[in-house]
Order: structure tokens, then sequence, then C-alpha cells
């Protein structure tokens, strides 16, 4: 028998300035399978993630609800350790990147790579608010990809085509917190001499990366590395760089140290070795579960930093795709940017946690949530398949036998079939193909319902005589399921959990597939789960929906902005009003007959409008650094048709268009659901 490894298995951080959704999951399912599956088979794997604290998103959000931001990390950092736990995501140390032990760490690399000579100095041309007399961080930056032409899009990457750039890069940059079109100036940053690790890089790219990954860096090699800005200028949340006044370091080179620092608190906690982890000499093995969107940063700058600084670099790095929504990108207006903490007030969190592992395969491809999709096969594979099997013999054992099994299996050559299967599942699981891991199960869940199905217990339980044998068909119909359990465990651990009670409360290893459970007393059988009705789905969607529209007036006037005038830097106190004043303002759709640039104006489209009564109308609206004119032609969109006209010097706009922001996310227009017309009333 082979020796049990030792693994650390790092997701990449999500942000401390949102909530997590469904989005996230992906990753954190992805992840928490794998984690599961190595613990199932008997390795030792440590599991740690923690939230992403720094930078600008944080300090835009704390700005809008008016506290510090520490105080709104250790809010955020409490919900998203809530909503770990409620989707049984089974991390054992979770903190944020705001920490201690992350800025000695920090500060710590830094000293190690600037005595190496890794770190250098230049002075670089900066965005500038001259309104705001401060140097604009990337994310303060908005405007259009200079690579794919994406509108919305922040300063320092595409979230669109992935491309690196500077702010200063951006066609029509606008900045995010006065709507100017920012200045230009100089100021000394430093920078991490990335270039001078291309060829290691290379090697290393080749043997740790997944193919279609290390093609793609491949072009960055090709195109030439760059060596990598470190620090930002006052004002910005992050730790400070030692011995540089008003310096702090850049998000992206502290963050991934945040997966050292919630390790080593960790050790401090349970007494671990941290240089067994991450010393140079580590023989552990060592993996980081990300996005396609952040692969740079992991697979260049981060494995740099590590060999430069003395550390190990990791063993692999495991990249993942998108999640859309019923075939489209997830959307706050029609609902589909669900929250994990929305979808886990309507429905058990093993059901998405099995949908997904249907669909993740080893690659990059995006997976696509389809509601009806995702009804159907839960009912048809967890509670048609699985459960059903449980159902049909549990109940004959305990009514003919005190809930006792057989000492003996009467089909041996079916039960180990079972058995043999587990290898090839083993195999799908370590490479990360949980589709074809799910079909494999599947399949043998068919066989073990065909095997009832022949023997037909219901039938010979009607004559007494013939109690032993329903009894014997049971107690194999049992094992069956047992096998099938264990090899599910990594995907539905509430599911397992309420069936190891069922089958008399021993937790289930891996290597129980090998050995059947005879002369055993079972549990009374409970129902392990539920069929999903599509009503259920549809409540989600309203309740996020019912959610993201529940917006103050100054949310929507604010960054709306249908006059043209400048978004607050800090949200106002919200103002409440009756039924009787919501009632006057006439909220119509609209459509979208043409839209264009408004000259002189760095934020403003001139939006020209159909309301279904024949006429046009003229509406601006503060959109331009999200959207692109020419993409905007026939949308349908909510307009407050009875706002009173305002004269501009641009022209007069005649009503405003409803949209959606908030925490530095972007603009969305708000849209009615497919089959709404010009003029219709919103209700």
């Amino acid at each position: 028998m082979s020796r049990p490894r030792t693994i650390l298995v790092t997701s990449a951080l999500p942000y401390a300035n949102e909530s997590l959704h469904i989005g996230h999951l992906v990753e954190y399912v992805q992840t928490d399978v794998w984690v599961r599956f190595q613990r199932l088979c008997g390795n030792r794997c440590i599991y740690v993630c923690a939230s992403d604290a720094h930078g600008t998103p944080t300090m835009l959000r704390a700005e809008k609800e008016g506290i510090a931001p520490d105080q709104l990390i250790a809010k955020v950092v409490a919900e998203h350790q809530r909503d770990f736990a409620t989707f049984r995501i089974s991390v054992d140390n979770y903190l944020s990147t705001h920490s201690d032990e992350n800025q000695a760490l920090t500060e710590t690399i830094y000293k190690k790579l600037t005595a190496a000579g890794h770190i250098t100095r230049r002075t670089i041309r900066q965005a500038y608010d001259d309104q705001k007399k401060m140097f604009l961080p990337d994310r303060y930056v908005r405007g259009t990809c200079p690579r794919c032409g994406k509108p919305g899009q922040y300063g320092d990457s595409c979230e669109n085509c992935s491309a690196i750039y500077s702010p200063l890069d951006l066609v029509d940059p606008v900045s995010v917190l006065s709507g100017t079109r920012p200045v230009v100036r100089e100021s000394e940053h430093l920078f991490f001499r990335l270039s001078a690790f291309t060829e290691r890089l290379r090697a290393w790219v080749s043997a740790h990366v997944d193919a279609a990954m290390a093609r793609k860096l491949e072009e960055w090699f090709t195109a030439g590395l760059e060596d990598w800005d470190i620090s930002r200028e006052a004002p910005y949340f992050g730790f400070p760089v030692p011995g540089e006044p008003g310096k702090f370091f850049y998000v992206w080179f502290d963050a991934p140290i945040g997966y050292m620092a919630s390790f080593q608190n960790l050790c401090a906690r349970k007494g671990l070795d941290f240089d067994t982890f991450w010393g140079p000499d580590s023989q552990a093995e060592l993996y980081h579960f990300i996005g396609k969107d952040i692969v740079y940063f992991h697979s260049l700058f981060w494995p740099a930093m590590l060999e430069g600084a003395g550390y190990r670099k990791p063993s692999g790095i495991f990249v993942h795709g998108f999640l859309t929504v019923d075939g489209e990108k997830m959307s706050k207006s029609r609902g589909t940017f669900i929250k994990m903490a929305t979808y886990a007030r309507h429905l058990d969190p093993d059901y998405i946690r099995y949908y997904y592992a249907a669909r993740l395969g080893p690659g990059i491809d995006d997976i696509d949530l389809n509601f009806a999709d995702f009804t159907a096969k839960v009912n048809a594979d967890l509670v048609g398949k699985l459960v059903n099997i449980a159902s049909r013999c549990a109940g004959f054992v305990q009514r003919l036998n005190d809930g006792m099994l057989a000492a003996e299996l009467t089909n041996r050559a079916l039960f180990d079939e079972f058995a043999a299967a587990a290898a090839a599942i083993a195999e799908d699981y370590e490479g990360r193909d949980f589709a074809r891991a799910m079909r494999r199960i599947m399949a043998l869940a068919d066989r073990a319902n065909q095997y009832i199905d022949e023997q037909k217990p219901w039938v010979l339980a009607k004559n007494p005589k013939s109690a032993h044998d329903v009894v014997a068909i049971c107690t194999l119909g049992l094992n069956l399921f047992r096998s099938l359990i264990v090899f599910l465990k990594p995907v539905i651990p509430g599911v397992a959990e309420r069936a190891e009670k069922l089958l008399g409360g021993a937790t289930l290893v891996w290597s129980d597939v090998e050995r059947p459970l005879l002369g055993h007393r079972i549990a009374r059988f409970e129902p392990l789960l539920q069929r999903v009705e599509p009503e259920a789905t549809q409540r989600i969607i309203e309740d996020e929906r019912g959610a993201t529209t529940a917006m103050t007036s100054e949310g929507i006037a604010a960054k709306a902005a249908p006059t043209g005038g400048t978004a607050p830097a800090k949200a106002e106190e919200t103002v409440e009003i009756d039924l009787e004043l919501f009632s006057k303002i006439d909220l119509r759709v609209a459509r979208i007959a043409a839209a264009k640039l408004v000259d002189g104006a760095d934020k403003l489209l001139e939006l020209t409008l159909e309301l279904g009564d024949g006429a046009r109308r003229t509406v601006f609206a503060g959109i331009r650094g999200a959207y692109d004119p020419a993409i905007l032609t026939d949308k349908h969109v909510v307009v407050v048709a009875n706002l009173k006209p305002r004269k501009m010097r641009f022209g007069t706009s005649q009503g405003m268009v409803l949209a959606a922001s908030g925490d530095g996310t972007g603009v969305f227009l708000l849209s009615p659901d497919a089959g709404a017309a010009p003029g219709m009333k919103v209700r």
C-alpha cells in the first residue's frame, strides 16, 4: 500500500468587499471535492483560504457604507465563513489578507527580494485626479480595453479578454471618484524584476500548468515579460512599504502571500511546521485552484516571487472556467447573479454541488447552470437513482428482519463489480474530471436499480416464506448503495452523512467499497433528499431580483446619472418615502432607438428612447464608461417617464434610465424580461 500523501491546497481569495455568489461556488466546489476525495483515501490534505482585503474595491465599499475598511473586512469575512460552512466547504483555515501574519510575511518577502537584487525603482507616468487631488490606483480608473475594445474595464486588467495593462492604456479613461478624465503625472514606483525569471518560469510553466493554459502563457513569454509594478501611492488601503513613506504594496503583491499567511495562522493553532510545506526543500504537494482570469498572476508573478525570496514553488496550478446561468452571463436585473446565501435559503447545497461536479472537467471550459436542466438532473440522478435504492430496500430489512442485514451476499460478483470501478473513479477524481466520475457512478446506480427491478423484492415480500430472500436481496441493494455513497461522498457530504446514519453510523472511507456490510443493524429509513420542485428555482431568482432592485433613491440617481451630474464618492443616508409618493413615479419600458457619444462630456451618452406612444425622447445617461453606444441599439430599458425635463448645456434630458451598481463592480442597465414591450408600465 502506498504511503499517504501530504498535500496543501488553496482556492483563490474572494474580495472582502462583496458577498459570495454561485459563480464563486464553482471554484470552491471544485476545490472541496478534490480535497475531500484526498482525505477519503487517507491522504493528509490541508485546505486554506482567506478573504482578499486590500485595494480599491474594499476602499470604495467602505467609503460607501461610511465605515472603516477594517470594520468592513471583519463583517464580510464572517459572512464568507458562514457561506463556506453552509455549502460544506471543508476549509481548515479561513483568514483575511489584512492580518498580522500576512503583513509580516509580505515585508519579509519584500526584504528578501530587495536583498537579492530583484526590486528596482522607476519613475512612471500615472493617472491623477485633478479634482480629488490624488493619484489614481488602477481600479479607480475605468475605460475601454485597448486590446478587445470592451468598455467599462478597470485600469489594471480586462475582465473580457484578460489583457494586462496600465490605466493610461485605456481608451477614454474616467476617474471612478469624480467622473472626470484623469491627467498624467509622474511618480516613483517600485518594480519586481519579473523579466529576470523568464527562462526559469518558461520551464516551470510547461511542467506545472495544464497544457491549454501553458499555451496561453507562451503568448506572454513570446511578447516578453515586463517588470511588475508592486507599489501604489497614498491614499491606498494596504500594507505600507517599509522605508518608503507614502507608498503601499499593490494588492496583488500581498494577496497570494495570504495563502502562506493563512497556513501560518493554522500552524500556530495546530502546531504544524510551516517549512515542511513552504520551505525550499519541502516534499509536500502544493496546489492552487484558480479561475482562468487570474492565471497570469499565479503562473508568472507568484512562482517568481517565491523563487526570488527562497521559498518552494507550487506543484501545480489547477484552472477552471467561468459560470453562465441559462446560457448567459450572470445578471443582477434578471436575478441570476445569485448570492450563495440566497440559494441556501431555498435549496440544499448538495444539489448544486452535484450539478457543478457533473459538469466540471479538468479544462478551462465555462459551465452553464440551466435551471430546468438542474432540476431534471438532480431529481433523476440523486433522487430517482441514488436515494431510490435505499428507499426501496431499507424498509424491507427493517420490517422483515428488525433492521438486521443478512450475513452474506447473494451475488458477490455484482458487489465486486462496484468495487472494481473504484480505481477508474479515483483516477477521474485525481485528474479533476468530476463529470466523467459522475457518469461512471450513475451508470453503477442504474445497474443497482436494474438488479432490484429484476429481483422484485416487493413481490416476494407478499409471501412470508420468502422473507429471508427479500432480506438477502435488499442487503445487497443496500451494499451497492453504500458503495455509491462512498464514491459520491466528496460531492454530496450532507447526503453522505445522513446515509451513514442509516447504515449504522460508521464514517465511510474509500476502502469500504472493498468490504461488504453484513450482519449489521441499520437505522429506520428517513428521507435522505427531497425532489427539487421547479418553483424552488424560480423563488431563488425572484428572491435575488427583489434584493437587487430594492435600491435606495441615492443608489439609482447617483449611478444612472441621467443629467450628467457627478456621482458622490460616499453614500448618503437613505430617505424613506411613502407609498403615495412612490406611486407617482411612472416607470415605463423603453426601447433604445439610438445611442451616441456626447461631445465635451466624458461620461455621458445621448439616448433616443421609444416609449410606444409614437414619440421619441432624448435622455442623457452617465453610462459612457460602461457601455459602447453601438451595442445599445434596440436594447430595452426601464425609464422614469414623468421626470421633469432638465436643461443641460448638451440639450434637454427628458427622463431617467435606471441602472444598478455597487462596490466598484460597474454600472448595469436595468432591463425587463423578454416579452416586455415599449410603453408597458413597470409595477
